[in-house]
């Protein structure tokens, strides 16, 4: 989960409900959903709808220099308790070492928000720890793949509705680390889904979402794990057919991440191969995948998985056109074909 040194995205929302508000806000980081949320809670709560008239402001990094940022936290707010300044693209904005003058003696009476995304600011450089002194830095981190299911089933049950391991897999494969296109996506199910159903299912994404709910790289890894020839030979063809809507990157990354993990049961303790969650948080699997991990292991001993491994390497180097001119639609059968024999 994204956070702050200190302090959670859950904790701080939690603050700015109950009106607790800081002088200055640094909310950065690779991941934008959080900084969305807690930045459009700020817009949309401070003010009510007459005081945002005169007290409310929105400025682009890209069009605005720190100088004018600063000249519009000195200003006094009008019939108002507060004024708001928001800079959205704060990413864009330079001589942030600017900001150590006002931060000496700001203005209890603005709340000034930098928005800053797809990156962060050296949290070595003093003026973090400055911003730190007198309001909040917020971290919004990437989620790791592994992480992404947990996620998934927590919003959904926020809607109090439920959705099974398969469909949870199947989304967080398809739809990647990308938590507001995530959050559109579950989003636009909660409103199709059936009256008479409090589930989200894999019959429910297909026909919502377009993902099929037999060809995909979930059920492909599931496949091989099973070493289930005849699935995966369907599963080859339909994805050398649909090559856009199944790109080989993503199967090679999905399948270097299985084999990965089939090594670390391999090589764990007879003692940890009998604990579930010992190995799931080894993996960074949900434990209820470990028993498919321990039968696809009597199918692909060590040695097989290193030298898969070391085949899906030499494919990711077939795709950037190293040693090779084939389209994907053939590298996909090919690869498949090579990884089960």
């Amino acid at each position: 989960m994204a956070k702050k040194e200190g302090i959670t995205y859950e904790q701080l929302l939690s603050e700015l409900k109950s009106k607790q508000y800081r002088p200055v806000y640094l909310l950065m980081g690779e991941e934008p959903y959080y900084i969305d949320r807690l930045s459009d809670f700020i817009q949309n709560n401070v003010l009510d709808e007459m005081e945002k008239e005169f007290n409310q402001t929105i400025l682009y990094g890209k069009e605005s220099t720190m100088a004018e940022v600063i000249n519009a936290a000195k200003r006094f707010p009008m019939m108002s308790p507060h004024q708001v300044i928001i800079v959205k693209e704060a990413q864009h904005i330079k001589d942030y070492d600017l900001l150590s003058f006002y931060l000496q003696k700001p203005l209890q009476s603005t709340i000034l928000v930098f928005c800053y995304k797809y990156g962060s600011i050296d949290r070595r450089k003093k003026i973090v720890s400055e911003i730190e002194k007198t309001g909040i830095v917020f971290q919004s981190d990437l989620l790791r793949d592994y992480q992404l299911p947990a996620w998934i089933k927590n919003y959904v049950k926020s809607k109090n509705l439920t959705i099974d391991e398969k469909a949870t897999a199947l989304l967080a494969e398809f739809l990647g680390a990308d938590l507001s296109r995530i959050v559109g996506e579950l989003d636009k199910l909660v409103l199709t889904k059936p009256a008479n159903t409090n589930a989200i299912t894999c019959e429910l994404i297909e026909k919502n979402i377009g993902i099929s709910k037999e060809y995909n790289n979930f059920e492909l890894q599931n496949a091989i794990m099973k070493r289930d020839i005849l699935k995966i030979n369907r599963i080859a063809d339909y994805f050398a057919k649909n090559p856009k809507n199944n790109p080989l990157v993503v199967t090679l990354s999905v399948l270097f991440g299985f084999y990965s993990n089939l090594l670390l049961f391999h090589y764990s303790s007879p003692q940890s191969r009998n604990n579930d969650n010992a190995l799931a948080g080894r993996m960074g699997v949900n434990p209820f995948f470990v028993k498919d991990y321990r039968a696809a292991a009597t199918h692909y001993n060590a040695r097989k998985c290193m030298q898969n491994i070391a085949l899906l390497r030499e494919f990711d180097a077939k795709t950037k056109g190293i040693d090779s001119k084939e389209p994907e639609s053939e590298l996909v059968k090919e690869l498949l074909y090579k990884l089960i024999h």
